[in-house]
């Protein structure tokens, strides 16, 4: 699965901000931090802002902070602002018939593909994820676990 830069960017930002949520970043911040366009990243958070997921904090060292329920965000929740995760079947006009059995087999097994797709992402709240990264990191000897 590929997601779009929107998605990523906004996975970065929310999975970032929601790991400290008395924590205020700017867009700088974050984007430094992964190496991507800052620019970017600003029109992915107005868009958080407008979700409700962000606040921003004005003023002398504004920024953004977390402003969801990290154990009832899911990624997909995240994700479909930016994307729907729909798979698109790309059959050449030519040789096969759009009624075709094959054709049609093949775009019965894209859509299940995408509903499970959904169906994970649905389950694993920011909260999840935040853990899995804690442990990863403890284990890579980076920072202690919190659990």
């Amino acid at each position: 699965m590929k997601l779009n830069k929107g998605s990523l960017f906004a996975l970065f930002a929310v999975l970032e901000l929601a790991s400290d949520s008395r924590r205020q970043l700017s867009t700088t911040d974050i984007a430094e931090k992964y190496g991507i366009s800052s620019h970017h990243l600003a029109k992915v958070m107005r868009h958080l802002v407008h979700a409700g997921l962000v606040q921003a904090v004005r003023g002398v060292g504004g920024g953004y902070r977390f402003a969801g329920n990290v154990s009832r965000t899911t990624l997909l929740d995240v994700i479909q602002l930016f994307e729907m995760l729909e798979s698109e079947l790309d059959v050449p006009n030519h040789g096969s018939k759009a009624g075709d059995p094959i054709v049609a087999e093949l775009k019965s097994i894209t859509r299940e593909i995408d509903e499970l797709t959904k169906a994970v992402l649905d389950t694993i709240t920011l909260e999840t994820a935040l853990k899995s990264t804690r442990k990863r990191s403890a284990t890579a000897g980076d920072i202690p676990s919190r659990d």
